[in-house]
């Protein structure tokens, strides 16, 4: 099984190389590692052109945003199963990408999987901030707010053919309405990982206080859009959200 990672990025010249290199140092054997830089200007490309061949595919030029670049790595992509590296974060541990690869093998049948993830200090990767637990999957949940962890998420090339890539009309939480579309609509068969798979830094699109206002407001567009109470929804999403904050 081949599995596809896609990191994409602008400008991420502090962070690009630890997401880099915990790609690279992932223990399972059949990876394709693809990079979609967005044209940036302050070092980011002489990092990545430092990898050479260890990088399987990687353009730059510009785009329309993050979720055209992922796009953009879809129609690159090689691979059995797909998954997403965002430039910020890194693998939890070097293992991460084997489990992923395992929990495909022990039901043919498994169209996605996920797992758990925690967010960390800007200033500190030590410093936990905020612990994201998937626990077993039910459509109950996501009708009470729930979603997996996006960058755990990892799907099956053929089923993304088929269900389509990420919707451009939004532009900051177009990762919501994805797995709505995935989990929600189309109903696939996923799988639960027991385990963590990614260490995010705090400050993303998503977790952004400046941007707060207007990923509620496009989260309330995605919910209405996929006929669930929107409101409700989104009310039980935040508070879940607050509930996963650790106190320091």
């Amino acid at each position: 099984m081949r599995i596809t990672i896609i990191t994409v990025c602008y400008n991420r010249v502090f962070t690009i190389e630890k997401a880099i290199q915990s790609v690279l140092k992932q223990n399972y054997p059949n990876i394709e590692y693809i990079i979609i830089d967005g044209n940036s200007t302050d070092g980011t490309k002489v990092i990545i052109s430092s990898y050479g061949d260890r990088i399987s595919q990687y353009i730059s030029e510009p785009d329309k945003g993050m979720y055209d670049a992922i796009n953009k790595g879809f129609k690159m992509a090689t691979g059995d199963v797909i998954g997403l590296m965002h430039s910020d974060d890194e693998f939890y541990d070097d293992d991460a990408i084997s489990k992923i690869a395992a929990s495909f093998k022990q039901d043919t049948k498994t169209e996605g999987v996920y797992g758990d993830g925690v967010y960390v200090s800007n200033d500190s990767e030590e410093r936990l901030i905020r612990n994201r637990i998937g626990g077993a999957f039910s459509l109950q949940k996501i009708k009470s707010g729930w979603l997996p962890l996006h960058p755990t998420v990892y799907l099956k090339r053929s089923v993304i053919d088929k269900y389509g890539f990420y919707n451009l009309d939004f532009k900051i939480a177009s990762d919501t309405e994805f797995l709505l579309r995935y989990l929600y609509q189309y109903k696939i068969k996923i799988r639960y990982i027991n385990a963590y798979i990614v260490k995010m830094r705090m400050g993303g699109m998503s977790t952004n206080a400046s941007r707060s206002i207007e990923v509620l407001y496009e989260d309330y567009k995605i919910y209405r859009y996929h006929g669930l109470a929107a409101f409700r929804v989104v009310f039980q999403k935040k508070t879940i959200a607050l509930k996963q904050y650790l106190v320091h």
